[in-house]
């Protein structure tokens, strides 16, 4: 297999409730939500990196499209990574997404591997690990 990964899909509880943080919270841009003409065919995609998209699809479309009944919610099993150039801008993310309405979920603080980072949920417990690491510095 070789790795193409072009979209990241969410399934969340409220697709406006998510636009809105995404959009609006974090400033991600996108073109809203597109589909609603078709039965669970509503979903928003945004911008990330080049070559990269995050879709916000609800849960039960997503479940109904995958063929599998929808489980419970959990935010063990999966959490996303942005990477910043520095401590400061991993503080001033935690707070932005705090803004917007995230949970914090373990402050930005000192790692064992020698770099800093925290855990924010999303309005649907999604987690997102916002973390600077001296030896991983994004490019931009």
């Amino acid at each position: 297999m070789k790795p193409r990964v072009t979209f990241i899909t969410l399934g969340v509880d409220d697709l406006e409730r998510a636009v809105a943080f995404y959009r609006d919270g974090l400033g991600l841009a996108t073109p809203g939500i597109i589909g609603q003409e078709f039965e669970h065919g509503a979903v928003a995609f945004f911008d990330m990196q080049p070559g990269l998209k995050l879709a916000l699809f609800p849960r039960a479309s997503l479940a109904r499209d995958a063929t599998i009944p929808q489980g419970p919610r959990s935010s063990t099993e999966f959490a996303l990574a942005h990477n910043v150039a520095s401590r400061e801008e991993a503080d001033a993310l935690m707070q932005q997404a705090v803004a917007a309405g995230a949970e914090i979920i373990k402050p930005a603080q000192d790692t064992f591997w020698g770099g800093y980072a925290g855990y924010f949920a999303d309005p649907d417990g999604h987690l997102w690990e916002v973390a600077w690491n001296p030896n991983l510095l994004p490019d931009d």
